[in-house]
């Protein structure tokens, strides 16, 4: 086995090689947050130079088996009658009998490759799990829904949403990095997997027109070719309903497969079918997106995610205003906070410049080493769920005295009492590869939520930081309301969760959209009922 086929050989054991169950649990959520992606750059590059060592080995080699080729050649080349030189026929015998054997026989192949293999498991605990590539192949899919973004673009590195035939575009990177072939086979595997052929279908589309354009290039890293790639289109074509084309593709399946019985059977199939359905054969099949049954607000969401922040202005509507806020706190006096009124009801105010960049990058630095992936309240438990893709971690004021300072800003700013058990920790998220939160309420909408465990009431209001920046997408979508804030770094967002009754504002249904390009993080205050009835008194009216 030559060194390429041996190279071959172990990228398919490391590609195919399971793990172990308890490791990829614990590693299956490098997807969730980006500092985990990030984290993941340090096993790769530990990775390059075990590579570099296996090649530069290799190169050794092969230069000394040039050089033995040249040798012999030579001999061939220059003497016509090598048996009659005693010498050149003992030299004959000894490399037929000798030399070659060790040539063939040599170690060297075999030891380069196993440091390498050796070297690779030594960092494999430190790689993602399976799950990971299932969570960002996904999270590609929710990009390519919310923001109505072309697939074809997106192998090209090109983000653009595309409706009918207007092309906009949501993202322009200084530097294009497009998928190859394989890269979209896997992606629309996963989906195909889950019976998602509405979204594995582009994928593998662009996957077969990638590897048709560089059939019969082969590429170590590669776990899928044309072939699996037309098996796997055809498949989802016919389970789509398209069984015409279903049977032009495992066609052209068998013009590079020809002796693979299981295709050969499905086309008897294909053109049975079409045989007793002629129609089949003209009719264009109309792919359904799956439906989402929890998230009965999918429209409006995902079209207040596409304006990418669509507040109205003061200038639109003039009782919204901007100004700068004291509070009537000693504390704002020198430095009062600017504060841009967003939308009355319900109320959200926007604070700009609410911290400095080294109190986001502080805040940012203290979470890290804790972050987990981030939970629900389902009942009276707390579950990991696809609709919120981020990990977060909760900071005590005891960490850091800037914590303190924090927590005294927050206060004087919104007059309510911020320290438990009337307000919660500081809790600080960072969101994932296309990472999200579909619409939801802050405030316990059961009797039986984990809220009510800290005795202090519902959360009456939000104080939530932004503590990055983003190039695109994530921004704030109140759904009922009808607006979305963007990511504004170092800003702080504010708003009423309960009305003055103790019943819960519906109009605060918000999400936070997907996030397309970029690393964010945010930091969330919220602040409960008791403690705060002589700060925000009820009214003496029931409805308000």
């Amino acid at each position: 086995m030559g060194p390429k086929a041996l190279l071959a050989a172990l990228m398919t054991v490391l590609t195919l090689r399971p793990g172990d169950p308890a490791g990829a649990a614990a590693r299956g959520d490098t997807f969730s947050a980006l500092t985990s992606v990030a984290r993941a750059l340090a096993p790769e590059r530990r990775l390059l130079g075990l590579l570099r060592r296996y090649l530069r080995g290799e190169e050794a080699r092969l230069r000394d088996l040039t050089r033995f080729y040249d040798k012999v050649l030579s001999l061939h080349e220059e003497s016509t009658s090598p048996v009659a030189n005693p010498l050149l026929a003992f030299t004959l015998i000894k490399r037929l009998q000798s030399d070659w054997r060790n040539i063939v026989h040599s170690l060297e192949a075999s030891e380069n490759i196993q440091a390498l293999k050796d070297g690779y498991e030594k960092v494999e605990q430190d790689l993602p799990a399976f799950e990971d590539l299932e969570g960002a192949a996904r999270a590609l899919m929710r990009l390519q829904d919310v923001y109505m973004l072309n697939v074809k673009g997106l192998a090209r590195g090109v983000f653009q949403r595309v409706t009918g035939s207007a092309v906009t575009d949501l993202y322009s990177p200084r530097q294009l990095f497009s998928l190859t072939a394989d890269d979209c086979f896997q992606v629309g595997k996963v989906a195909y997997d889950m019976g998602d052929y509405y979204h594995a279908i582009p994928w593998l589309e662009e996957a077969v027109s990638l590897f048709r354009g560089s059939y019969g290039e082969w590429k170590t890293e590669d776990e899928a070719s044309l072939e699996d790639a037309l098996d796997h289109l055809a498949f989802a074509y016919f389970k789509a309903g398209n069984v015409s084309w279903a049977l032009s593709l495992s066609r052209e399946f068998l013009l590079y497969s020809p002796d693979n019985k299981r295709m050969a059977r499905n086309v008897l199939k294909y053109e049975k079918l079409l045989a007793e359905s002629p129609n089949q054969a003209v009719a264009e099949t109309v792919m359904q997106r799956p439906n989402v049954p929890h998230l009965q607000t999918r429209d409006t969401y995902e079209g207040l995610c596409q304006t990418l922040g669509s507040q109205p202005t003061h200038y639109q509507i003039p009782s919204l205003y901007c100004s700068y806020e004291t509070n009537s706190s000693p504390y704002l006096l020198l430095q009062p906070i600017r504060k841009e009124v967003i939308h009355l009801e319900p109320f959200v105010a926007l604070y700009h410049d609410f911290v400095s960049d080294s109190e986001a990058q502080k805040i940012r630095e203290l979470a890290e080493p804790w972050l987990q992936r981030s939970v629900v309240a389902s009942g009276e438990k707390q579950l990991q769920v696809d609709y919120r893709i981020s990990k977060s971690a909760w900071l005590k004021d005891t960490v850091d005295p800037m914590l303190v300072t924090l927590d005294h800003r927050i206060a004087a700013l919104t007059g309510l009492d911020v320290q438990p058990p009337y307000a919660e920790y500081l809790q600080v998220v960072n969101y994932g590869i296309g990472g999200h939160y579909e619409p939801h309420f802050d405030h316990a909408t059961s009797p039986s939520s984990p809220l009510y465990r800290m005795k202090s009431g519902n959360r009456v209001a939000t104080f939530m930081i932004y503590l990055s920046s983003v190039e695109a997408g994530g921004a704030t979508a109140f759904i009922y309301a009808n607006f979305s804030v963007p990511v504004v770094k170092n800003a702080a967002l504010f708003w009423w969760n309960l009305h003055r009754n103790g019943e819960g504002d519906s109009d605060t249904l918000h999400a936070g959209c997907p996030v397309l390009v970029g690393d964010k993080w945010v930091a969330n205050k919220w602040i409960h009922e008791y403690g705060q009835e002589f700060r925000r008194p009820c009214s003496s009216s029931p409805e308000d």
